[in-house]
């Protein structure tokens, strides 16, 4: 019987193959435990037979997980290394920068045009990724580097913070609230939130500032998987949301007003990539942003 396995749940299968630990492993790849789970039984029943036997604490490989580990894992690398061959061998090589949002602050016009002066036989190409992927891309290997915002806690992925802003909320002209200089925090907590998908994970939880509740749950009144989304859901009265005080700035919608919240820790905007990834073109970028950080302007 032919079937089609897609490649995310082969590496999702690779990485609960070497952690035995489905929390740990979800971390590892930045998604939700359950999220994880679910993908494994989807596998699972679509080879028709299991590939972990779950126990209380652990899990352990069955014999045809252990027969599939190898094979899997000779698959990942064989895809990145085809992906590699094939960008390569374009007359003008691509250079794929995945980000959630868009990027101002002066980082990335001025590091796309000294990464074009010292590679001039590459282009950058932006991809536009949802934020069910809180990798931008990097982990499905769509994109070579990444905008993203911290936490991002792959252990394959390496990241450099680029700048630390305070949050600021996003809510309508007329929420009771708005005409404040700045709001605290505690103020904001029986406020309905527009969240991240739960895919997110811990980024979802940093943009609910879930630290800060002292252990309250959030109120979700809705949830978004893009930034057109939030606005459209703060517009329709559905709730307020964090921001970084530069997206707010970039974001600037009519009806909409953003305040300085006080007792919060900044949001860290990095550069993300592939530690393994020693790529002349994806180095000459990171050193273009780094060069770019000494005199950024705003966008």
């Amino acid at each position: 019987m032919v079937m089609d396995v897609h490649l995310r749940h082969l590496r999702y299968f690779v990485a609960v193959a070497d952690e035995l630990h489905f929390t740990r492993a979800a971390q590892r790849l930045f998604v939700s435990q359950p999220a994880l789970s679910k993908q494994i039984r989807v596998l699972e029943r679509e080879l028709g037979f299991a590939l972990f036997e779950r126990r209380s604490r652990d899990v352990v490989l069955t014999a045809q997980g252990t027969a599939l580990l190898p094979e899997a894992t000779a698959t990942l690398e064989a895809w990145e290394r085809a992906q590699q061959a094939a960008r390569e061998a374009a007359e003008q090589r691509e250079l794929v920068v995945g980000m959630q949002t868009a990027v101002g602050r002066g980082l990335q016009r001025r590091a796309m045009r000294r990464f074009s002066e010292q590679l001039p036989r590459w282009r950058v190409v932006l991809r536009l990724v949802d934020w069910t992927d809180p990798t931008a891309g990097l982990a499905d290997g769509t994109s070579d580097v990444a905008f993203v915002w911290r936490p991002v806690r792959p252990r394959d992925i390496s990241t450099r913070t680029l700048r630390r802003e305070r949050r600021v909320v996003a809510m309508p002209d007329d929420h009771p609230l708005a005409d404040r200089a700045e709001i605290p925090f505690n103020d904001l907590l029986d406020e309905p939130f527009i969240a991240l998908p739960p895919e997110a994970g811990e980024l979802r939880d940093f943009w609910l500032a879930s630290d800060a509740r002292g252990g309250r749950a959030p109120v979700i009144g809705a949830v978004a998987g893009s930034a057109d989304e939030v606005f459209e859901a703060i517009a329709a009265g559905l709730g307020v949301v964090l921001l970084a005080e530069g997206n707010a700035k970039l974001y600037n919608r009519p009806g909409i007003t953003t305040r300085p919240v006080i007792g919060l820790t900044p949001a860290e905007l990095a550069i993300a990539w592939r530690t393994n990834d020693t790529r002349l073109a994806v180095q000459a970028f990171r050193n273009a942003l780094e060069e770019s950080e000494h005199n950024v302007s705003p966008d």
